[in-house]
């Protein structure tokens, strides 16, 4: 018996199609693959240098007289109302201005510092019940008021007469550098910062045999000065019996530093 099979041309044709496609795509997807895989295997290559480095700080100091006064004072009232309080209080820094205007201070040289309304409570023990308890006897209003002036001399004649005026409190009096002063300086005390720091370096590669061929990184400090102190800070009553308020300047003493990294060689 005779058993002939019967091909499809068309269905042959498709099969091969897509067949040729798989091959194709697993060809694409195994180029992918090894392209990423190259790709991965260059960037975690690391980068190896020989360059050798020192780190020196160098420092700067300078020594300046101030060329800004500054004086902290004001007045406290108590009242039994806080109205009462206020229109006191008010009455008395208006003189007060009025008077250290009259020394020589210019208004804008004069800013409110500080200005407070609360109430003043007093404690007592009941007598029946013996419970402690706060009762309201009045408001108490304060106001300071600053003076920056480049006056220096000015100071004594700013709290006496701001006292005579009825000044009852004097928080602080000193003597700083202005802004514009202290930005000066830090131009000036940056440049002889990284002179210092290269001289160090200098000094430390010599018994080393080496040399300064370069700089990596240059780190300067923030530019600062001691915080003034105060060269008064006492209570009304002092100040009341001493005609001529002695005040004192003195320098202000400023630094900066800054960090070099310094790329060395052998001579």
């Amino acid at each position: 018996m005779n058993t002939s099979f019967t091909t499809n041309p068309k269905k042959t044709l498709t099969v091969m199609t897509g067949m040729a496609l798989a091959v194709l795509v697993l060809a694409s997807v195994g180029s992918l693959f090894l392209e990423e895989k190259n790709v991965s295997a260059q960037e975690s290559t690391p980068v190896t240098t020989n360059e050798k480095t020192i780190s020196v700080t160098g420092t700067a100091t300078s020594f300046e007289k101030p060329d800004l006064l500054v004086v902290n004072f004001g007045v406290e009232i108590q009242n039994k109302t806080a109205k009462d309080a206020l229109d006191t209080n008010s009455a008395s820094m208006n003189q007060i201005i009025a008077a250290i205007k009259s020394v020589g201070i210019k208004a804008d040289e004069i800013s409110t510092a500080n200005f407070n309304i609360y109430p003043v409570y007093e404690g007592y023990e009941e007598p029946l019940t013996k419970r402690w308890t706060q009762e309201l006897v009045g408001y108490r209003v304060s106001n300071t008021v600053t003076v920056k002036t480049t006056t220096l001399n000015s100071a004594a004649d700013i709290i006496d007469s701001a006292v005579a005026a009825g000044a009852n409190r004097v928080d602080s009096v000193y003597f700083t550098l202005s802004p514009e002063l202290q930005m000066q300086l830090q131009d000036d005390l940056i440049g002889q910062a990284i002179q210092n720091a290269q001289k160090k370096a200098e000094n430390a590669l010599i018994p080393l045999n080496h040399k300064i061929i370069g700089v990596k990184m240059v780190s300067l400090s923030d530019f600062g000065m001691p915080p003034p102190g105060p060269v008064y800070n006492m209570a009304y009553d002092n100040f009341a019996k001493a005609p001529g308020t002695p005040i004192f300047s003195s320098e202000q003493d400023v630094s900066t530093t800054a960090n070099v990294v310094f790329i060395i060689g052998s001579n």
